[in-house]
């Protein structure tokens, strides 16, 4: 479904497989070269070539213009934001009318995540109408309490460096099953008047990993 040029965002060392005739650009917030220093688990020759600086949490799509793309690609990346209101409302923005936006979060029944609660809509909702652009704490040792429990037998001192450490790592402050998920888009595209019709979609209980889908917006 994929042609003229696009931009995945958040791809870091899994770029999306994109076919022959289209090309793609990488948006993250930081480059290559300081995401091989972050995150030292991962080969550095394995991160993708960073065309564009932007976080996402301080309006790091603004620097494009309406329509700009023909596709927009985000997988797993909505779940690490502050505000992920904000960054879909910003990602249909950026698509051009006809073109095509691509959203997966991972399904957390499937992940470290499954001891966390769903996030409320109502949350997100607050997070967008008060543009939340840090997510507090308590994302974190949420996601510690539920990634990482050995953390809470070390000296109590300690959990606000792993909390920071998190932070940095940017890792997952939002928790959305497939249900959710599915009840959160639509709920962004009826608040937000955004009109997308829906190309495919793929659900965790299918693909054993995530919610994947696929839309033309109008």
């Amino acid at each position: 479904m994929l042609s003229g040029n696009g931009l995945e965002i958040g791809a870091l060392h899994e770029p999306a497989a994109i076919p022959e005739g289209a090309s793609v650009k990488y948006l993250d917030a930081l480059d290559e070269k300081d995401a091989a220093k972050l995150f030292r688990e991962i080969p550095g020759d394995r991160f993708v070539k960073v065309s564009f600086i932007g976080d996402l949490d301080n309006d790091g799509l603004s620097q494009f213009g309406e329509g700009a793309f023909d596709f927009v690609v985000m997988n797993h990346v909505l779940e690490h934001v502050a505000n992920p209101v904000k960054v879909v409302r910003e990602v249909f923005r950026i698509c051009r009318k006809g073109g095509i936006v691509i959203l997966s979060i991972p399904d957390k029944e499937y992940t470290f995540d499954r001891g966390r609660g769903l996030t409320s809509w109502e949350h997100l909702w607050s997070d967008y109408v008060n543009d939340v652009r840090r997510s507090d704490d308590d994302h974190y040792e949420s996601f510690l309490r539920s990634a990482a429990p050995h953390v809470f037998e070390e000296p109590p001192e300690n959990l606000k460096i792993h909390i920071q450490l998190s932070r940095n790592r940017r890792e997952h402050a939002h928790v959305w099953n497939s249900d959710s998920f599915d009840r959160f888009l639509g709920d962004c595209f009826r608040t937000l008047a955004i009109s997308a019709d829906l190309r495919f979609r793929s659900r965790a209980s299918e693909n054993n990993i995530e919610h994947f889908s696929v839309w033309q917006k109008r």
